[in-house]
């Protein structure tokens, strides 16, 4: 079995992308019907449905995916961390038509001015409660908010945090550094995981090549483990630079064979509880 452990839908008749550029490919929907066949030509079996927007009404629509496809095991949603009530909504998003899929709490930490946003109190206090639900918490952010990644797992290690697309690393440029050695002190924490995704729309979108990825997910592998390392696809976003097979067969190629079965399946299973 392969789990792909990040990727997203959307319907632009329902509400709009706004991040999506307006002559971009991605400006137009993407659907499970979409999703269907490139997994199963990529021998997928299961997947985790990620946020795209600070939406309030797309989770329960996510959910309510989840519980009528079983293609999605899960559901990675968005809801407000800051509020007073926090508690109270992820039980009711739990109470939902497909509720039960709810499995983790995203926001869009990249978009946020303040690189210390997550330490704030209020933020915080909002992750505790993502704790108590037993739910986890994805960290989409920018290799500048990484030192701050690093302080709020220390503080919080009741929450497992799980970190997509490595950070956006600066794959096009070829540097490692400074990200490389804040992906490794967040590493160095126990409760923390990272997703294999999102590496090709970070690099040279028209003229990629594995080992352009390589040195990046080799630091994450060495930090992380195949224990604590899941592959996502990032679909659709990934097909500015690559198709969901192309994506796939890079992550095999930078992954040891013995090591493909925790990356491809039991991590995800796991953290996600799916």
């Amino acid at each position: 079995m392969t789990v792909d452990a990040h990727h997203h839908l959307w319907d632009l008749s329902v509400r709009d992308q706004d991040w999506i550029e307006e002559h971009s490919p991605l400006r137009r929907d993407f659907t499970v019907a979409d999703l269907r066949p490139e997994a199963a030509a990529a021998g997928v079996d299961r997947t985790v449905l990620v946020q795209t927007v600070t939406v309030a009404e797309e989770t329960p629509e996510f959910l309510a995916l989840a519980a009528g496809h079983e293609l999605i095991a899960g559901v990675v949603g968005w809801t407000d961390l800051t509020h007073p009530d926090i508690a109270d909504e992820l039980a009711r998003l739990r109470e939902l038509p497909g509720g039960r899929y709810l499995k983790g709490i995203r926001h869009q930490v990249q978009g946020e001015p303040d690189p210390q946003w997550l330490l704030r109190a209020d933020v915080r206090r909002g992750l505790a409660a993502v704790a108590d639900a037993g739910l986890v918490y994805d960290l989409v952010v920018l290799p500048h908010q990484l030192p701050a990644c690093v302080k709020a797992a220390a503080a919080l290690p009741e929450l497992t945090f799980v970190l997509d697309h490595l950070g956006k690393p600066p794959v096009a440029s070829g540097a490692l550094e400074p990200w490389a050695g804040e992906v490794r002190a967040l590493a160095a924490l126990p409760h923390t995981v990272c997703k294999l995704s999102g590496m090709v729309t970070e690099a040279d979108a028209g003229s990629w090549t594995v080992d352009d990825l390589r040195p990046y997910a080799e630091v994450v592998l060495n930090a992380f483990g195949p224990d604590r390392l899941m592959f996502g696809s990032d679909w659709p976003v990934c097909t500015l630079a690559a198709t969901y097979g192309e994506v796939l067969d890079a992550a095999a190629r930078l992954t040891d064979p013995a090591d493909r079965t925790r990356i491809f399946e039991t991590t995800a299973t796991r953290v996600y509880g799916l």
